[in-house]
């Protein structure tokens, strides 16, 4: 039983306590008082009838007539005359008759009193003893009266009672339910805090709950800005602040294995002559001049989300922009900021030489770093300051203008040319947790099923990935309903279709249709979608959890230090990117960073989860860092081992 219901329960109780303790006491002294009433009035009547008929010095005549007088007044029960011997000489006693209140009621609290007895006398001599007892049935009325008023009053002064505690009640309610939610959210691993109420009891609990809660937060931002520093040692090169070549080949290596991978842009940057600078102006200058170069790249890099400045040894640097293509123009606005930043240091000489080239998903990544650095290469042997373009392999025929895409991706929509593919997610024992199943699309009958990184990009550009989204989850949701044995299906939304009112409305609305599946659906958004659109984001997990689903984060890592942000979403899992697990078994910064990561996640309830494994050495190398799954190509090769 709830407190609620124990708290009116107590409330109607102790008013019904009430209400029968009053009756029974009023009823009680009530009664009391109308017995002693009636004896006193049967004593005085019984001695003004002897008194009247004493002064006349009566005959049995005179005497029946007086009784009879008296008798058919209807106020009495009986009136009895006694002779000086004990003799009945005149006896008159009412029938049975109506009471003036219900007969069980007479039954449970009769009026007894005590007949009222006189003498009756001529001089010294007793002629009898009148014995008179008053009708009861006024005593009953005026007692029935007297109850049902008092019902009333208390009935009303019940009702009263009741609604202020309701009010009492409410006003309770409100803070404890409060209280109540943010212990449930708690356990749904959301931390969140609650205005503290004014009831003092509860201001306790909620002041200690929500101290609980900032401390855990602390705590975790604490723990997170700590291995976010171990990342950046592993990851970022001390002097510059940019990545290192390690963490630049893995995010290039994920640019062109990734399933969503939209292939992209490599620029190689080569310092000219930085030994000669070093001999010239010293080891300070040089260094000045390095952390130059490496904050004009970054300033280059900030128009593109996604982008990845890195150096790559000492007169090296990069510039990785996966999903773009901007081409040699872009690459010559960077080599025009780079000469500006460096004047002072080259004397008017030659500074820097880039190579640019494109790739699309799926080339191989030596081919890749061979083609630029070819440029690169080219771009030295030409005339200072240089910028040279790697020949840019297409090989396909996909459509080239926009409308061309928006027509046959609406084409492939209506005829459902769309299907999913799946790989498996396995824990550490080699169980599967759910399929991943990313899409395909086809763009007519006799093409190839095209991998999302061939279309999405296009698909964003008009508008159209909401749509695709929402016909993903529509067949993960049928894959789930006819395969009841599988324990669970991973389906990706962008962030474009979480930034969508109508597009969450739709999602919640196949939710609903597929109830029963939805509990095994594990739905999953990229983590710079999360952080730009957090607040749309969290209304997401709302709906998802309404019906059960899994609710993850993936491609996670690059922003682990805004990891507090995730204390009241109440995500299932993470999927740590797979930049992180590119021979992480090599790697005992990224080990650290990892290690330390799951154990903050766990700490908030979720699994960990990695992306892109390859071997069996970084498998192994996942098991000793805490996690609790993996996926990718090596996957099978190192569960089985």
């Amino acid at each position: 039983m709830s407190m609620y219901r124990q708290l009116w329960l107590a409330i109607i109780v102790s008013m019904l306590l009430a209400l029968a303790g009053s009756m029974l006491a009023t009823l009680l002294s009530a009664r009391a008082y109308l017995e002693q009433q009636l004896e006193m009035k049967n004593a005085d009547n019984a001695a003004a009838l002897a008194l009247s008929l004493s002064q006349q010095n009566p005959d049995i005549v005179t005497i029946e007539l007086a009784v009879a007088a008296l008798f058919d007044s209807g106020h009495y029960e009986s009136i009895r005359i006694h002779d000086p011997h004990g003799k009945l000489i005149i006896e008159r006693v009412a029938k049975p008759g109506e009471l003036g209140a219900p007969e069980w009621f007479a039954r449970r609290l009769p009026i007894h009193a005590e007949p009222g007895e006189a003498q009756i006398t001529s001089g010294w001599t007793q002629l009898g003893t009148v014995t008179l007892v008053s009708h009861t049935r006024f005593g009953y009325e005026a007692l029935w009266t007297s109850i049902r008023e008092m019902i009333a009053a208390l009935t009303l002064a019940s009702l009263i009672g009741g609604y202020l505690g309701s009010l009492i009640l409410r006003r309770l309610r409100r803070p404890l339910q409060a209280v109540i939610d943010q212990a449930v959210a708690i356990t749904n691993r959301r931390f969140v805090t609650i205005p503290e109420p004014d009831v003092p009891e509860l201001h306790q609990l909620a002041e200690a709950m929500n101290s609980t809660v900032e401390r855990l937060k602390l705590m975790f931002d604490e723990e997170a800005a700590r291995l976010e520093a171990v990342r950046r040692e592993a990851n970022f090169d001390s002097l510059t602040g940019l990545a290192n070549r390690d963490y630049l080949i893995a995010e290039l290596r994920s640019a062109l294995d990734n399933e969503h991978s939209r292939g992209g842009t490599l620029l190689l940057i080569r310092v000219a002559d930085l030994v000669g600078v070093n001999r010239r102006l010293g080891r300070d200058a040089t260094d000045d001049l390095l952390c130059r170069v490496a904050s004009t790249i970054g300033s280059s890099a900030a128009a593109f989300p996604e982008a990845l400045p890195a150096r790559m040894n000492g007169a090296d640097f990069a510039l990785l922009l996966p999903g773009q293509r901007p081409g040699r123009k872009f690459a010559e606005e960077v080599l025009d900021a780079l000469v500006k930043v460096m004047e002072p240091f080259t004397d008017g000489g030659t500074s820097a030489y880039i190579g640019v080239g494109g790739f699309d998903r799926g080339t191989a990544l030596r081919i890749v770093l061979a083609q630029v650095d070819s440029a690169l290469i080219a771009a030295e042997a030409g005339a200072a300051n240089s910028v040279q373009e790697a020949a840019i392999d297409g090989g396909d025929d996909l459509p080239e203008s926009n409308q061309e895409w928006a027509r046959l991706i609406r084409q492939a929509l209506d005829r459902r040319q769309l299907r999913l593919v799946s790989f498996p997610v396995v824990d550490m024992r080699n169980r599967l947790l759910h399929e991943e199943c990313p899409l395909r699309l086809r763009l007519s009958d006799s093409d190839e099923w095209l991998p999302a990184g061939r279309f999405l990009p296009v698909a964003e550009k008009i508008g159209m990935v909401p749509a695709l989204d929402l016909m993903a989850m529509t067949l993960g949701l049928d894959e789930l309903e006819a395969r009841r044995g599988l324990p669970g299906l991973a389906i990706n939304l962008s962030a474009s279709t979480v930034a969508e009112p109508g597009s969450i409305r739709a999602v919640e609305a196949l939710l609903k249709k597929h109830r029963l599946a939805a509990s095994r659906l594990w739905v999953e958004v990229a983590e710079n979608g999360v952080f730009k659109h957090l607040d749309q984001f969290r209304s997401l997990c709302q709906i998802l959890h309404q019906y059960h689903c899994h609710v993850g984060v993936e491609h996670f890592g690059r922003q682990f230090s805004q990891i507090g942000q995730f204390h009241d979403l109440g995500l299932d899992y993470v999927k740590f990117d797979a930049s992180f697990i590119r021979r992480l078994e090599s790697s005992p910064g990224n080990q650290a960073f990892l290690k330390g990561a799951s154990t903050i996640a766990h700490g908030i309830g979720l699994q960990v989860i990695a992306e892109g494994v390859v071997t069996t050495e970084e498998f192994s190398a996942l098991v000793v860092a805490g996690f609790d799954g993996a996926t990718g190509p090596g996957v099978k090769t190192a569960t089985l081992d």
